[in-house]
This record gives C-alpha cells, sequence and structure tokens, in this order.
C-alpha cells in the first residue's frame, strides 16, 4: 500500500515538474495599447482582443496600459508600474521582463514610431515594422511623397500647415471639387471632412487642425473603395483578400467604420483583372517601403487602376476588424495571425 501511495506521489510530482517547465519556457509578451491619441479608446479594445487570443500555452501575456502620464502592466486586477529604464515590472520583489512586444497602439506613440524606437534602443523585440517605416508610414505626405517616386497611382494633393495662410481658391484649383480634407497624422478618420464648396474649406481645416498641426487635401476620386492587408505570414510576404468597402454615410467616416454604419464585404466583389493590380501594389508598397508585420492600405479603383490613399501600420485588431476579417477568409484564425506575428518578431531584427 505504501509504495503504491508513492508511486503515485512521484508521478503527481513528475507531471508538476514538467508543467512547471513548461510555465518557465513560456515567453512573457507584453501587449501595449491606450496611447496618447484620440484613438486610445480603440487601440484598448484591440489589445483586449490580443490578450484573449494569445495562446497560453506559448505565452504569458500581459495588458500594458500606456497614457501620457502613465505606463502600467494590468494583472489579476491589479496595476504595477513599468520601469521605463528596461521596460520591466516587479511583483512581489520579482522584475519581471518582457521577450517581446504585441503592439496594438493606434496613433501615437505605437504607430508613429517613437515607441518603435524605444524598445529598439532596449534590445526588445516588437511586432512592427522598424521605427522609421513606422514614422514614415504615419505621416501621410512623405508616404505618398516617396510612394510616388515607385509610379504608385494617387490623387492630386495639396499640403498645409497650421501656420501656413490659407489661400482657398488656389487649393481648389489644384484638387478640385469635392475634395477630402485630412489630418496629416491622425488615424481612425478622425478630423476628415468632404467638402463640396469652397466656403465650406475653411471650416473642415479648422477641424483636421484640431488632430494635427499638419493637413492633407487631396482630390475626390469616384470608384469602388477597398481595403487589402499585407502581412509578414512564415517567412513571406502574404496579401490578404482585400474587403470592399460600401459605406452607408457620405465616405467611409469614424461612423462608418465603428458605429456600424457601412458594409464591409470580404471578399471584395472585384474583377480578376482588377483583383491582380491591387494585389501587385499591395505587395510592391509593402515591399518598397521595407515593412515587416501588419500592414492595411486603402485604395480606390479608377476604372481598373487602384488608387493609393494610406497605409496602416497598427490596423484594429478586433474581431470585426478588417485585416481579422481579411485573415479568416485566407484561412487564418486570430491565435494563429498573433502567434506568427510574435514569432517572426522573436525570430527576426527589428
Amino acid at each position: 500500500m505504501a509504495k503504491c501511495i508513492w508511486l503515485i506521489f512521484c508521478k503527481r510530482f513528475c507531471i508538476f515538474v514538467q508543467l512547471q517547465k513548461q510555465a518557465d519556457l513560456k515567453k512573457n509578451i507584453a501587449i501595449v495599447m491606450g496611447g496618447n491619441s484620440t484613438e486610445a479608446g480603440i487601440s484598448l479594445k484591440s489589445g483586449a482582443v490580443v490578450y484573449q487570443n494569445l495562446d497560453p500555452l506559448k505565452y504569458k501575456a500581459y495588458s500594458v496600459k500606456i497614457t501620457h502620464k502613465n505606463w502600467e502592466v494590468v494583472s489579476d486586477n491589479q496595476a504595477f508600474q513599468i520601469d521605463k529604464s528596461d521596460f520591466s515590472f516587479q511583483v512581489n520583489g520579482e522584475k519581471i521582463k518582457f521577450d517581446c512586444v504585441f503592439n496594438a497602439i493606434h496613433g501615437t506613440p505605437g504607430e508613429d514610431g517613437l515607441l518603435m524606437a524605444y524598445f529598439d534602443l532596449l534590445g526588445i523585440k516588437h511586432t512592427s515594422a522598424p521605427f522609421y517605416q513606422m514614422a514614415l508610414t504615419f505621416n501621410k505626405k512623405d508616404c505618398l511623397s516617396v510612394l510616388k517616386n515607385y509610379g504608385i497611382n494617387m490623387a492630386t494633393s495639396y499640403f498645409l500647415s497650421k501656420k501656413d495662410q490659407v489661400n482657398t481658391r488656389e487649393i481648389i484649383n489644384k484638387v478640385g471639387l469635392p475634395c477630402f480634407v485630412k489630418p496629416n497624422q491622425a488615424g481612425s478618420s478622425f478630423g476628415i471632412s468632404k467638402v463640396y464648396q469652397e466656403a465650406d474649406l475653411q471650416a473642415a481645416l479648422n477641424i483636421a487642425f484640431a488632430e494635427d498641426s499638419d493637413v492633407l487635401i487631396e482630390s475626390f476620386l469616384k470608384g469602388t473603395e477597398v481595403s487589402i492587408g499585407v502581412i509578414e505570414y512564415r517567412h513571406k510576404i502574404l496579401v490578404l483578400p482585400p474587403t470592399e468597402i460600401v459605406s452607408k454615410n457620405d465616405f467611409f467616416d469614424y461612423a462608418a467604420k465603428y458605429n456600424g454604419e457601412s458594409q464591409e464585404i470580404t471578399p471584395a466583389r472585384i474583377s480578376a483583372i482588377q483583383l491582380k493590380n491591387l494585389n501587385l501594389v499591395a505587395e510592391k508598397i509593402y515591399k518598397v517601403l521595407h515593412m515587416k508585420g501588419f500592414s492595411r492600405s486603402e485604395f480606390i479603383f479608377v476604372g481598373d487602376v487602384p488608387y493609393f490613399l494610406e497605409i496602416n501600420t497598427v490596423p484594429g485588431m478586433t474581431n470585426e476588424s478588417l485585416l481579422p476579417q481579411q485573415a479568416r477568409a485566407a484561412g487564418i484564425s486570430l491565435t494563429d495571425l498573433f502567434t506568427n506575428a510574435i514569432e517572426m518578431a522573436l525570430e527576426g531584427s527589428n
């Protein structure tokens, strides 16, 4: 009897040791979310979905909420302050460091390269592109200027800084009416207006300048709007099935994106030649910009030709977001999508 009890004890102890070894092998993953922009609320939703879908057998996930004033890890209903000198935190005297950062911050400082530069200095792997690529793509004017040299089709545009004198007649003569007025560095359609009359241009500029000190004014393109994700998947560039955007509003604004006021059709209802042209230009943009990790680009078709609008390097990651929709259409689950991003970051160099 004693021998039997001893064998049971030994077996259970071996199982405990094995489980402990597995726990020790888990990578610590920081999911950074929040940020300092008007997109913070959306980022928190994306970060929560990433946290819920990370493989618990592979990773120990931590939610890291970042604001202007505070960086903290939220775990088991407790908050622990981040030590910014090495991006670590302490629990009961134990210092915990991160093996990789999953970037879920839309806007600054996650999408404009600031955090990526910080992580690069600390030698911490992250799921985004290097800081220069993040900064470049977040600046719409600079991104368009670079891509124009590679023959990428795009709308006629006019750049304006807050300190510049506004000549509405000059602007309209260049871009025409209607036109779009948008902050140069902002996402989620915050601050964007569609202008039909010259008299309404200044009001639209004021709305955009509330989000950023620089504004981009673009000519209106009439055609089918699509969004297409390109990711680094298992060491290869993968172009995902595109999504067709059919907004119930005048354009794909914030309400259309987040309040269900649009129809998002994946895969998009476009012709074979349109799909071919779109895939080619989406992959070309990813390559010429030396992107890594996630990207989602917006286009409008003029005939069979896709015209580039902008690229998003930290796209929404909720179940309803466009890139996860496209991944599902390609047979990639959220867990697989997020696992791949972390593994690519751990195996590569930022």
